[in-house]
């Protein structure tokens, strides 16, 4: 309750959380929001400029963008909800598994990871497309690669910390098994920076799905993605502006709310700024 309260109190969060849930309810309701069929063409008003009939203006092949930028949310918020998660759930297995247990396969698990990332996120996401061509759930996949080592090395951190408390060799002398100390005892008490991690890997990762499509490598054409859009207006940026926009306000604003409320939440959740 108190933690709820502080967020509440988080000025710059709160403004964080009202834009994510704003994008949620957009992708929940696209249906219904859209104005057009997003994969619809009308040749006979294509470059059109912003009007009553098309808010966004249309594309070269007469598609709304506003339609395309609302079904684009949908898109962008599964790949990176996803993509984290996957993420998250690898990491905490893996640097709960090395943290505890410690050894060679400590040394072994973490060089791989320190192998990961020391690649430019973007061009290992790239390298794995490539091999895997282009595809939503292939964008997972390689974004949940590319960020298993940060949540990996935060909770091996967080575990070797722990596993000397007091209340860790209590639990082992009261004779609780290595899985119930991993996850009744350890895991819950470094929950907070892996949250914190998560909601800051969301916005990279919508940034990433959309330099993925824009290259060519995420959601395949004609899919409404942000990065296909922004991709298909590169060559009108100068004759018909409103075509990178658009789309490019919407992905400022998703990574600026998800980044707004990260802070928040590290503000709130680290005891030594409380």
């Amino acid at each position: 309750m108190m933690t709820w309260q502080r967020l509440v109190a988080h000025k710059t969060g709160m403004l964080g959380l009202v834009i994510i849930l704003l994008n949620v309810s957009v992708a929940f309701t696209a249906p219904w929001v859209a104005t057009h069929d997003p994969l619809g063409m009308d040749i006979l008003n294509r470059d059109a400029p912003p009007s009553m009939d098309h808010i966004f203006g249309t594309d070269d092949y007469g598609r709304d963008i506003f339609s395309r930028v609302v079904y684009g949310t949908r898109i962008s918020l599964y790949i990176s909800l996803l993509s984290v998660l996957v993420a998250m759930v690898c990491g905490i297995g893996i640097g709960a598994f090395s943290g505890y247990y410690r050894g060679w396969a400590d040394t072994v698990i973490m060089r791989f990871m320190d192998a990961l990332m020391s690649f430019p996120a973007i061009l290992l996401a790239i390298g794995i497309m490539a091999v895997r061509g282009g595809h939503i759930n292939n964008v997972v996949i390689a974004l949940g690669v590319v960020y298993t080592p940060r949540f990996a090395r935060i909770v091996r951190g967080s575990f070797l910390s722990l596993k000397e408390k007091e209340f860790v060799e209590a639990a082992v002398a009261g004779g609780n098994g290595d899985l119930v100390i991993i996850f009744r005892h350890i895991l819950p008490n470094c929950m907070a920076p892996i949250i914190v991690q998560a909601t800051v890997s969301l916005a990279y990762a919508i940034l990433a799905e959309a330099a993925l499509s824009f290259l060519g490598l995420g959601a395949p054409p004609p899919a409404p993605s942000w990065g296909n859009i922004l991709s298909d207006a590169r060559n009108f940026m100068l004759d018909a502006p409103w075509m990178t926009i658009f789309p490019g306000i919407a992905i400022t604003f998703s990574v600026l709310g998800f980044n707004l409320l990260g802070d928040a939440l590290r503000d709130v959740l680290d005891p030594r700024l409380k």
